[in-house]
């Protein structure tokens, strides 16, 4: 069973030397730094290099006096101990990698493929969880449980959340513009699309509605970051001309600008010799 235990020590950061002196600390304790050594098998020539190596891990304490004694930390201290430090070296690296690979020598970064709706996905919560100012994003309702919790929490944390909603996203911590017409706009689009933009910085935008064969592309290159959010803020320009002036344009360009979704869709097919559509008579504005 102590094998057993050493070696699951050994595995969190311990040498089985240390890991070998601090189950005999627990089994008896304090002890001097030669009753250890009995104890654990561990060498009397090494034993209090041992002991003073745990000592600076903080997995035991130290009593200095007539006669150096020592005593480990309860079990789950150091457990809780150990996972603090290990999430801390995470993060610390998460960081170092982050700052790493947003580096580039002319200042660029790559234009990243993502396949799959699990992956894109997966990618989008990453984005939403870095963000430190804002976030803006264009998502439909199916899509937007998926992002709920991490979207929530950035909201909690003080960043600033801004969505183009097709549907009813359920945000009520959001600062949420619905877009007209989400069935017309879905199938114009051929699918369901989502767009998050963290920070003005990095972006993911692409397909998700396709299962495995969803694609998206993800990059902090400014060349895509900027116009890709760009386009969102343009959404919201036109949302919110629509909340103040409607009546108006819908009469000029039909219910939540369908003529003008109709005219400039992607998948609009036009010949050279086509006619451009005429432009709405006067009575009809009237």
């Amino acid at each position: 069973m102590t094998s057993a235990v050493v070696k699951r020590l050994q595995a969190v950061g311990l040498t089985e030397w240390e890991a070998r002196a601090y189950l005999a600390l627990l089994d008896e304790a304090p002890s001097s730094g030669y009753a250890v050594a009995k104890r654990s098998g561990v060498p009397t020539s090494k034993i209090y290099q041992v002991l003073d190596s745990l000592v600076g891990k903080g997995a035991v304490h130290v009593t200095r006096g007539g006669t150096t004694l020592y005593r480990a930390l309860e079990p789950q201290e150091l457990v809780e101990r150990m996972r603090g430090q290990a999430a801390d070296r995470i993060d610390a690296a998460e960081s170092a990698l982050t700052d790493y690979t947003r580096r580039g020598a002319d200042g660029s970064a790559a234009i990243w493929d993502l396949q799959g709706e699990t992956e894109i996905l997966e990618r989008a919560r990453r984005l939403i969880r870095s963000a430190g100012r804002r976030i803006m994003m264009e998502v439909w309702q199916a899509d937007a449980a998926l992002l709920h919790a991490d979207v929530e929490n950035a909201a909690a944390r003080g960043v600033e959340v801004i969505v183009v909603a097709y549907g009813d996203p359920g945000y009520p911590f959001a600062q949420v513009y619905p877009h007209p017409s989400t069935d017309e706009v879905t199938a114009g689009l051929g699918g369901r699309w989502l767009v998050v933009s963290a920070d003005s910085s990095e972006v993911v935008a692409g397909i998700v509605s396709t299962g495995a064969e969803s694609r998206a592309a993800w990059t902090s290159h400014p060349a895509l970051v900027v116009p890709v959010t760009e386009l969102i803020a343009h959404d919201i320009y036109k949302l919110e001309m629509l909340a103040a002036r409607g009546p108006e344009l819908e009469a000029d360009f039909g219910p939540g600008l369908i003529r003008l979704r109709e005219r400039f869709a992607h998948s609009a097919q036009r010949r050279p010799d086509d006619e451009a559509p005429p432009a709405p008579a006067a009575a009809e504005r009237s």
